[in-house]
């Protein structure tokens, strides 16, 4: 496509998607999910209307879920997903109260709400209160803040969360508009996956809306002490105010990345592009909350070195919150599109060799994460087409759906032209805006396109081998990075005379060490961990990356001196990504595991139910 036609393209897109025609329960189907209760093929939801307030000292969210829904001729009952919710009464069409149903408690899925519908049914009101230990609604105490005065609440609804704080249809194959209002403490102030506010007003109410069709697990709420500051017209930064000045320096190519986003895969179609710091609590590096991304503090590293993952969340705007998994057993689609449009911003940005750091760094953590699922009996979720029946759908949150998918996709680009993938990339967001894929479909598109436009015949046996098997084909691209040979020198270099040259490592990025720190031949012994201490200062390191391969090594070699830091990190780091590694090496011996079980004690109360979920499994075993 040539460059005048695609600008063109840029601004017919947008207006494709809103003069889309909507499409009524009959026309869409709508996969079976199996990890809601939901029949969206019989009555599904189509637009909501959220009122709540927020009580901090009670610890709950009290709201009216007002559902405009569709209901087939022969529906008799709309079914929504709850967790913990308290209903308190149901009301259909603004006038009648009607009984309702909640089944059963089911652990991991909670309780379906049953309420009677007839053909004719526009629109369902649920009275309800969340739960104080709502699974996704995380309350933090002034201590617990950078500001230590006010207190902070967020929401992480990813997977099959957000039906434990809105009483609604819980699947990513179901999509809903939105709009809210939303009271909060006068003295702080209320953000959502949708339009924001930029500073607190003097009555704590604010008003939301949601334009474009989300599915609920982009439903986020943010409520604390902070502050805005704009980067461009259409990005800026939210982050508490002792820290807003520190993000707005990191994240100062935001724009940059947009416009790099676009020119690769078309136009941003969610009007405004903002980023929160949230408090160290936050569970995940980001989450694509549409508008509004959530983002640990740990990316805060001061040189800007780690806000590759901005770009992930960024590019999430097209995969996933614009062509979204049908069901999380296709989760790679959302996640191995994604890395590979982040690696390709961050290419365009950075340069190749910088790209091919983050992608080298990726396979070795794929072909670390594929060796622990072999030896602890877990070989089949190295395929990227999972099964997740009666499992929480935050078991294929692993590395194969993000690097064994995005290795997949950028085989295909190696073998067949990068010219011809990225042509299909923009057609794929484009054709697909604000709809659902599953992986058979996936498939039979990608066939489709590449036989139709360029006569080329994607064989079975690609997908067979990519998606449908165990662990990594042989045919895995190999990222090739000079910089990370250079390292691989000094590396050999130290295996002979046990010394780091100062004026070499001191020019090295967070990739380079990270490459260094992974690759040192084992075991290490006390004094060389000593020596590499003093000279690359990792235990005092303020860079999480790099601070969390350090500490395992320190755990694995018992490194005694590095233990107080461990504690501290582990107790007041919520990333996820960061604990597992940790928690992970201490439990291989009975003294690790006593150590973990001590610190977690401390620890715990400040991790988010995602992070929680996941360790007290680990420590009961």
């Amino acid at each position: 496509m040539t460059k005048g036609k695609y600008v063109l393209s840029m601004f017919l897109i947008p207006l494709a998607f809103a003069c889309q025609p909507k499409k009524t329960i009959s026309q869409t189907v709508i996969p079976q999910d199996i990890h809601s209760f939901a029949q969206p093929n019989t009555a599904r939801v189509t637009h909501l209307h959220w009122k709540a307030a927020v009580d901090f000292d009670k610890k709950i969210i009290s709201g009216v879920a007002t559902w405009t829904v569709e209901c087939s001729a022969t529906a008799t009952k709309i079914i929504f997903d709850t967790k913990t919710l308290n209903i308190e009464k149901v009301v259909v069409n603004d006038t009648n109260e009607v009984s309702f149903n909640l089944s059963k408690e089911v652990a991991i899925f909670g309780q379906a709400l049953e309420v009677p519908v007839k053909s004719s049914t526009k629109k369902i009101e649920i009275y309800y209160y969340t739960s104080p230990d709502a699974e996704a609604v995380q309350w933090l105490s002034p201590q617990q803040t950078a500001g230590k005065k006010y207190p902070f609440l967020f929401t992480q609804s990813e997977a099959i969360l957000a039906r434990s704080w809105i009483p609604c249809q819980d699947s990513p194959g179901i999509r809903f508009t939105y709009d809210a209002d939303v009271l909060v403490p006068k003295e702080l102030l209320a953000l959502m996956s949708a339009s924001n506010p930029q500073q607190k007003n003097k009555d704590g109410e604010y008003h939301f809306e949601m334009k474009q069709p989300i599915p609920s697990y982009l439903l986020a709420l943010t409520v604390g002490d902070v502050s805005f500051k704009p980067i461009s017209d259409r990005a800026g930064v939210y982050a508490e105010p002792s820290l807003i000045d520190t993000a707005a320096w990191e994240f100062a190519d935001l724009e940059k990345m947009i416009v790099g986003a676009e020119q690769l895969y078309g136009p941003y179609t969610w009007d405004r592009y903002d980023v929160i710091v949230l408090p160290p609590s936050f569970p995940f590096g980001g989450m694509e909350n549409p508008k509004l991304t959530f983002a640990t503090p740990t990316i805060l590293a001061g040189d800007r070195s780690l806000t590759s993952l901005i770009a992930h969340e960024l590019a999430h705007s097209w995969s996933g919150n614009l062509v979204t998994n049908a069901t999380w057993n296709d989760f790679w689609l959302n996640e191995g599109f994604t890395v590979y449009f982040e690696t390709r911003i961050m290419e365009k940005l950075y340069g190749h060799d910088y790209a091919e750091m983050l992608a080298s760094l990726n396979l070795q953590g794929l072909k670390d994460e594929i060796k622990s699922m072999n030896e602890n009996g877990h070989a089949a979720d190295t395929k990227l087409k999972l099964n997740l029946a009666g499992r929480n759908p935050d078991d294929g949150v692993t590395e194969i759906a993000y690097n064994k998918g995005y290795f997949f996709l950028r085989s295909i680009e190696e073998q067949f032209g990068r010219d011809k993938f990225d042509a299909f990339l923009r057609d794929y967001f484009s054709q697909n805006a604000f709809t659902v894929m599953d992986t058979d479909g996936f498939i039979q598109y990608i066939k489709n396109y590449y036989q139709s436009n360029f006569r080329i015949s994607l064989t079975q046996d690609l997908f067979d081998a990519w998606i449908f098997s165990e662990g990594l084909p042989k045919t895995c691209p190999q990222p090739k990075s000079i910089l990370f040979e250079k390292v691989d020198e000094v590396i050999a270099h130290w295996q002979t005379a046990q010394k780091l040259d100062a004026a070499v490592i001191e020019r090295w990025s967070t990739h380079e060490w990270l490459h260094f720190l992974t690759n040192i031949p084992a075991p290490l012994s006390l004094i060389q961990l000593r020596k590499l201490d003093e000279v690359g200062h990792f235990t005092n390191s303020g860079n999480a990356e790099i601070l969390t391969v350090w500490l395992t090594l320190a755990i694995r070699y018992q490194y005694i001196s590095a233990y107080p830091k461990l504690e501290d990190f582990l107790i007041h780091t919520g990333r996820r990504k960061f604990l597992s590694p940790l928690y992970n090496e201490l439990v291989k011996t009975e003294e690790g595991k006593k150590h973990a079980m001590q610190i977690y004690a401390k620890a715990r109360s400040n991790y988010h139910f995602v992070a929680t979920n996941t360790f007290d499994a680990l420590l009961r075993r």
